[in-house]
């Protein structure tokens, strides 16, 4: 037996075992799998989207080259001229803080004509010295580029550049300022970050005169999503800061950059976390010198239009005391970033969502830990998962796999909220595939003792249904269960008489034609047989499968059994049988269904008073002289049939009443003549409660003379008795039966 079961285990235990090593490969980089990187970038985005705070920012307002800008001033590049009185109105006029240019100034600006007049001052004419004098006078004024470095220079301000990194064509253009830091200042960490072969800077006029420049290149990732920043890059031995850092340094006072290692040891692990200090604010930085950008929701920064802070028409309060950074929305200009915010983004506002991230000490970071972390993680609950699913089977399992989700998410929230983000994609694919492979393996191997539930099944309900049944056979159960259903009891009338009219072979072959004829009935209306109780057929609905019409295909099962006996009865007539008679009770309530019995046998059945009632109901068909009884809970969820009330009744067993109903047929096939008899009826009805002796008795009269009926004597009946014996002035107008 120990042989057996642990055979049993092998292959899930194996299949678990590979799904394991897939993951810790992929969890200490042998092997990249890229749905798992996905999966990682998937949860960071939602976990960002969820938290991101809202609000204005102000700090921070973006300057807008945009496409009205270009309309009014001009084309892109904007004379050196346009530029340092856009520079100057900001700090003079508006009282910005400090400002960071998006842009790169790589070309001398001679929109002036100065080039004319330097080449006319090399020549021969250049000897006249009213000619020199006039030249000394003019060229300053023509002097764009330096009128616009003069303007840069003793301001905070940082200019922007871009750095080429491998993959790209190598270049150099422009000045690049100086290395912020040299390389060895991360010591061993510096060779794990980005190394760029080449750059694209600015004058060196402009630079000089600035001091201050950061790199605004951005390194996606694989899906072409912004999510990090590098705030350093190395460079020739150097190490330089990013054009947000830049920006703020310049904000704060331009106090140099600092950068450093912090060493740690854990379980004797050694751990370095590089760092980076702007204008006195640290941050904790990823393995390649990033951070990720706490982008906030919304639109936090606000932009105005470069050419109304041009003609002084911008509101003050909008620019004052704030971080200024120039970029450009207009079309064959706009630097648009995909982020996990939009499709769209302007890439000068990701270095504000970072500058402002810095400010509140918000930058999120991976620390060096994490991935052996999340490795350990993966093994644990791989390896707990892997032994045990097997084990408990598929309920406890979902129990354990939640329990591990729940504990996962909130370790997740936990690092979240100390600015840590860890790929928590691997421990969660792990937990997740190895679950889905324990069920699968599981529902492989009980598919024989579901098709065993599905042919038992298939003993009580129809052949089709079965077959539906088969191929999700999981949606179905046997175990107990309560639930909204219709039963439906028939019984042939006077059977005992019936059946001592035959001998036992003849009789025999009488009811199997009869309760053949019966069944193909229920099962046509879906129902389910429940079990032949000799001549009695007992049905219901809405179990196994579910059936929200189930009192309509109940009451209809019961007219179709009433319109069956005629063709049945010219059978039994052709081999010298009796007639057949059936009287059908329909109710509709909570029922208790499922597979009970002892442990010698089991069946399907319902139970509940409910079940109780609608055998009740067959019972006293007989007393009205009707067919077909249901109660009030069938007609109120039934909105196929028509009905005529017949009585109020106290059931044996039920000490309220119960009002029951004739079905007369669907709305749109019931004969109108029909229906006036029925509405006259009801009216008499309503005169017999109401003791109305003589107006009920008019009606009922006028109602037997027209079509003849033992229902309308039954009344005529106690409408005699009760003039005789009037009934007790709290008389509710309910009939008390005694009997079952």
């Amino acid at each position: 037996m120990k042989l057996r079961a642990a055979s049993k285990l092998a292959i899930p235990w194996l299949l678990a075992a590979g799904w394991l090593a897939l993951l810790v490969l992929h969890e200490t980089s042998l092997l990249r799998l890229g749905f798992v990187e996905r999966l990682d970038a998937v949860i960071y985005d939602f976990s960002l989207k969820r938290s991101a705070p809202r609000g204005l920012d102000d700090r921070i307002t973006i300057l807008d080259i945009d496409e009205a800008s270009l309309k009014e001033v001009g084309r892109w590049p904007w004379s050196r001229a346009r530029m340092a009185a856009l520079v100057e109105r900001l700090y003079d006029d508006y009282g910005i803080a400090a400002m960071g240019f998006d842009v790169i100034f790589a070309e001398p600006d001679i929109s002036s004509g100065i080039a004319t007049l330097d080449r006319l001052a090399k020549k021969e004419l250049a000897a006249d010295a009213q000619f020199r004098a006039r030249y000394a006078r003019l060229r300053p004024a023509l002097d764009y580029d330096g009128r616009f470095a003069e303007t840069l220079r003793d301001k905070p301000l940082a200019l922007g550049y871009y750095f080429i990194t491998p993959g790209l064509p190598e270049g150099v253009t422009g000045a690049l300022p100086p290395a912020n830091l040299p390389a060895a200042a991360l010591g061993e960490s510096a060779n794990k970050l980005v190394e760029a072969i080449g750059y694209g800077g600015n004058l060196k006029q402009f630079q000089d005169a600035a001091g201050i420049a950061g790199y605004f290149s951005v390194l996606p990732d694989a899906d072409g999503t912004i999510r990090k920043l590098h705030l350093l890059t190395r460079f020739q031995g150097g190490l330089y800061e990013s054009f947000s850092a830049a920006t703020l340094r310049a904000a704060m006072g331009g106090e140099p950059l600092a950068a450093g290692v912090e060493e740690s040891n854990v379980l004797g692990r050694r751990y370095r976390q590089p760092w980076v200090e702007v204008a006195g604010i640290r941050l904790n930085l990823n393995a390649d010198g990033s951070a990720w950008v706490p982008y906030r929701a919304g639109a936090p920064f606000p932009y105005v239009s470069a050419k109304d802070v041009l003609a002084g028409k911008t509101d003050k309060s909008m620019l004052e005391n704030r971080v200024v950074l120039v970029g450009s929305t207009a079309p064959g200009l706009a630097d648009l970033r995909v982020t996990p915010f939009s499709s769209a983004f302007p890439g000068v506002e990701i270095h504000a969502h970072m500058i402002a991230g810095m400010l509140d000490g918000d930058a999120a970071y991976t620390p060096p830990w994490a991935q052996d972390a999340v490795l350990a993680l993966t093994l644990i609950m791989g390896l707990l998962l892997a032994i045990t699913l097997p084990l408990i089977g598929p309920v406890y399992g979902l129990g354990l796999t939640v329990l591990l989700l729940g504990g996962m998410a909130g370790g997740q929230y936990a690092a979240w909220q100390q600015h840590w983000v860890l790929p928590a994609a691997g421990p969660l694919v792990t937990v997740l595939g190895l679950y889905l492979l324990s069920t699968a393996y599981g529902f492989l191997t009980e598919t024989r003792n579901k098709r065993q539930i599905t042919k038992l099944f298939g003993q009580y309900v129809p052949p089709e249904l079965a077959d539906e049944m088969s191929r999700d056979p999981t949606h179905y159960s046997m175990e107990g269960q309560s639930r909204e259903m219709s039963v439906l009891f028939s019984d042939i009338r006077g059977f005992t008489d019936f059946s001592e009219k035959l001998p036992p072979t003849e009789l025999a072959e009488v009811l199997n034609s009869y309760l053949s004829t019966m069944t193909a009935i229920v099962q046509q209306n879906k129902g389910t047989i429940d079990k032949y109780i000799g001549d009695a057929v007992m049905a219901f609905w809405n179990a196994p499968l579910d059936m929200p019409n189930h009192a309509e295909a109940a009451v209809q099962t019961a007219l179709d059994m009433q319109a069956a006996l005629p063709a049945l009865n010219e059978q039994f007539a052709a081999h010298g049988w009796p007639q057949v008679k059936i009287g059908v009770g329909v109710n509709s309530g909570r029922m208790s269904v499922g597979n009970m019995g002892s442990s010698f046998r089991m069946s399907y059945t319902v139970m509940g008073d409910a079940v109780n009632l609608g055998s009740r109901l067959e019972g006293i068909t007989k007393q009205y002289g009707v067919g077909i009884l249901v109660t009030q809970t069938t007609v109120d969820a039934d909105a196929r049939h028509v009905f005529m009330k017949i009585d109020d009744v106290r059931v044996k067993g039920k000490l309220q009443p119960v009002a029951i109903y004739e079905p007369l047929g669907p709305k749109d096939a019931v004969d109108p003549a029909e229906l006036d008899r029925a509405k006259r009826f009801e009216r008499a009805y309503a005169a017999y409660q109401a003791q109305r002796w003589d107006e009920a008795e008019t009606l009922l009269e006028a109602l037997n003379a027209e079509s003849p009926r033992p229902l309308y004597d039954i009344y005529l009946e106690r409408i005699a008795h009760f003039r005789e014996a009037p009934p007790p002035e709290d008389w509710d107008g309910v009939f008390v039966y005694t009997t079952k």
